[in-house]
């Protein structure tokens, strides 16, 4: 078999049976791909002749030159396509088995404050009289307002159409990864957001239509369709909001979910609430939020508790009561 052949049979196991996103199978082919032209760039060899030593030298290569969450991506991708093939029994055996994913320096979220998220959501441009600001102004608004007040992922964002979202029950309906669905309430001010822009949409079919579009007239429409915002559009807009509001940290979609997740557990919401909301397929990947909500409270201690801090000009033994 070749590498033609196997990615494209692993490339219908992706997308058939383990369901997983576009993005996500795009993801993997690559890396695949990028091993197949490591290991013959030399001569050409069949995924089946591949041994564990190509694999190591691979992850040594990926080293000077990648990270660690990079290099442990693209291991686990082959990984994953080796272990396709051998259920498949295209291979006798897991060249990729044994060889050591690298270990990620553990980072925590790094969650925007209350405050700046606020700021965030009411960054709309000065110049809005016109009625493409007004569009402009209005969507983006909702577009944060709803980032933050659901905590999905820019994804998950994106794909919305205008008929997943129910204002009446409060709620919007979210496909997550593995296609899975879910429902995420709708904070009171992420629906007033919603409302403002959904009463200037015209478009023909509006319920089948994009929650979020383009207002740019020369991508504005698809096929006669309102072409949906993407990935990019989204981080694009929160940039500039951030521009504008003056926050000085780089504010991404993840950042905003970090921070609705940091912000429910400092209210006092349960990990299990918080991994259902967020969509997150075990409480491990939940948890890493206490650790955010820990530190946070050591900071309030330390600059308030009267026992967190030595006291300036304090005498010390044998002094003043001479």
């Amino acid at each position: 078999m070749t590498w033609e052949n196997t990615a494209a049979t692993f490339e219908h196991n992706l997308r058939v049976e383990r369901n997983l996103s576009a993005n996500t199978i795009r993801a993997y082919l690559a890396d695949v791909g990028r091993f197949a032209a490591f290991v013959c760039r030399e001569a050409d060899r069949a995924p089946q002749e591949i041994e564990k030593a190509d694999v190591r030298r691979w992850v040594a290569a990926l080293h000077q030159e990648r990270s660690p969450a990079t290099i442990a991506r693209r291991l686990s991708a082959v990984r994953t396509y080796y272990r396709f093939l051998l259920r498949e029994g295209t291979v006798a055996s897991d060249p990729t088995a044994g060889v050591p994913a690298p270990r990620n320096a553990k980072r925590l979220p790094q969650p925007l404050a209350v405050d700046d998220c606020e700021v965030l959501a009411a960054a709309d441009e000065e110049k809005d009289s016109d009625r493409f600001g007004t569009l402009r102004s209005r969507r983006d608004r909702a577009l944060v307002e709803v980032m933050y007040g659901t905590g999905i992922r820019v994804g998950e964002l994106a794909a919305l159409d205008v008929a997943d979202v129910d204002l009446e029950q409060r709620q919007v309906k979210v496909v997550g990864k593995g296609r899975k669905e879910r429902v995420v309430p709708l904070p009171s001010l992420a629906l007033d957001a919603l409302r403002d822009w959904l009463a200037l949409r015209t478009d023909p079919g509006l319920p089948l239509a994009p929650l979020f579009i383009s207002l740019r007239p020369r991508r504005a429409r698809v096929d006669g369709q309102a072409r949906r915002l993407g990935e990019r559009d989204v981080r694009r807009v929160l940039a500039q909001r951030a521009l504008r509001a003056g926050i000085p940290h780089r504010v991404h979609p993840h950042r905003l979910r970090h921070s609705y997740a940091t912000h429910l557990l400092d209210m006092g919401a349960g990990l299990r609430d918080i991994q259902e909301l967020l969509g997150h397929e075990s409480l491990s990947t939940t948890q890493k939020y206490t650790a955010v909500s820990m530190e946070h409270l050591r900071q309030v201690y330390d600059g308030a508790h009267p026992r967190a801090r030595k006291k300036e000009g304090r005498a010390g033994p044998g002094e003043g009561n001479a």
